[in-house]
């Protein structure tokens, strides 16, 4: 077979895909009917398409493209590094200068003492490693009963057995026998679609009291461990009330149980300081990272791990370990993420322009008669569709129905825009301008009113009972 190039005919890809390549989280029948979206070239926070078109994308890829794409930079140190050392393992007593490197970097711009990585591949092989580790460690401290996990419903944490099962949802819960045992699952703190009556404050007590009321319940001598997103991304950017947080970190601290804070979508800048956990003051013994570390140029995630869980790790062999941990090309090409990071000032541009911006345009979304929730943290945000806005209430068809139909109105006018059920997200590369938000924020629009056009016409507008 020739090398594929990008001038192929569109409707010759899309027949090569159908025939072999098997998407994730994908109905393959249906897009082998329609034909997949072949993406060519990206520049800055643009794709291109195998059609020309340009698009704005308001995913950053998957929500991991902070830096943008086409920086020649991570180009180049990725070249160097194969020519000097393209692979070498972390086993055996072995390591190597990107991976020292970039676990220092690392150590100097997480928050507290969390001062030790350990590397995987992604960040669903980094919250694998978190069950394993956080179980090890207990185990080494003389506990070896407390093997319980407790995570939300409706949190996202990866699609490997382990990191699945970690997660809320009931989608991949249904398939492949999740969630492994000793995994127990309280309720998100999504004020919107489940708060009712209660004010946010109010909420947000309730649904972090849970976790305690959940600790007691199993028993604190087997409960190991609490997860949670800062911001639940992939659940739908589910931004908790602000009274969450500092009740979930005061349980953590009273009861004897370690707090595993994933931070693979709000890491390395997304919510407007380096880390999600310092944005909303969380004191996490454990960090998942992954996404921004490389901004997705190279597949690399870890755990980051506070002084006294590793200190306690640190006597015996910990049997854990992947073939392409700490990867010395990606470890050299996440290190430059960083430094452009920092350097460029990327943290403070999100911070001080682009969420002040975002919040502002994004937020005048709120107007539209489709929208019943228009928030943003940093550089997140998310739209809440609703046949009526005064309820809060949910459509009548369903979940996903309106999502979808908006989701590919915006597609239609050159923007990539996620629906979650019926609630729409965004996540844009870091270095987005006001301008290109507004275009954004824009195009949106255009996107919304063409959705409520269609649900008018298909008679979708009704609420559920």
């Amino acid at each position: 077979m020739q090398p594929i190039t990008n001038h192929m005919p569109t409707a010759e890809l899309q027949a090569l895909d159908a025939a072999h390549h098997m998407h994730p989280f994908t109905d393959e029948a249906a897009l082998a009917r329609k034909g997949a979206r072949i993406i060519t070239r990206g520049r800055g926070v643009r794709l291109w398409d195998s059609e020309g078109n340009e698009i704005l994308d308001g995913m950053a890829g998957l929500w991991c493209v902070n830096i943008g794409y086409g920086r020649d930079e991570l180009a180049e140190v990725a070249a160097r590094q194969m020519r000097e050392l393209p692979f070498y393992n972390t086993f055996f007593q072995t390591t190597h200068v990107p991976a020292i490197a970039l676990a220092a970097k690392i150590a100097e711009l997480a928050p507290g003492n969390l001062n030790h990585v350990f590397f995987a591949g992604s960040g669903s092989e980094a919250n694998d490693t978190n069950l394993r580790m956080v179980r090890h460690y207990w185990a080494l401290k003389g506990k070896p009963e407390k093997t319980v996990f407790i995570a939300r419903k409706n949190a996202y944490h990866g699609s490997s057995m382990g990191s699945a099962s970690l997660g809320g949802m009931q989608a991949m819960h249904a398939q492949g026998g999740l969630p492994l045992p000793d995994i127990h699952h309280i309720d998100q703190p999504h004020w919107y679609l489940e708060g009712g009556d209660h004010s946010p404050e109010e909420f947000g007590r309730a649904r972090a009291r849970q976790l305690e009321e959940a600790i007691l319940a199993i028993g604190e001598d087997r409960v190991a461990a609490f997860i949670a997103e800062p911001v639940q991304g992939a659940g739908g950017v589910i931004i908790p009330p602000d009274s969450y947080w500092p009740e979930i970190q005061r349980i953590c601290d009273k009861h004897e149980i370690l707090l595993i804070a994933d931070e693979v979508i709000c890491g390395f800048g997304r919510t407007g300081t380096w880390f999600g956990s310092q944005t909303y003051g969380i004191r996490p013994h454990i960090m998942t990272i992954a996404k921004g570390l490389s901004s997705g140029y190279q597949p690399i995630g870890g755990s980051v791990v506070c002084d006294e869980v590793a200190e306690v790790l640190s006597h015996g062999e910990f049997y854990h370990g992947y073939t392409y941990s700490g990867h010395p090309v990606a470890a050299a090409v996440a290190l430059e993420n960083l430094r452009i990071l920092e350097e460029e000032g990327i943290v403070g541009h999100v911070r001080d322009v682009a969420a002040p911006h975002l919040a502002d345009a994004w937020g005048s979304l709120a107007d539209h008669p489709l929208v019943g929730e228009a928030v943003s943290t940093g550089l997140m945000a998310s739209l809440a569709l609703t046949p009526d806005k005064a309820r809060r209430a949910r459509f009548a068809a369903a979940p996903g129905t309106a999502g979808y139909i908006c989701r590919e109105r915006s597609f239609a006018n050159n923007l990539i825009m996620r629906h979650v059920a019926d609630r729409m997200v965004i996540a844009p590369p870091l270095v987005i301008t006001p301008e290109d938000i507004d275009l954004l924020v824009a195009r949106a629009r255009t996107a919304l009113d063409e959705a409520h056009v269609i649900l008018r016409e298909e008679d979708l507008l009704k609420a559920a009972a």
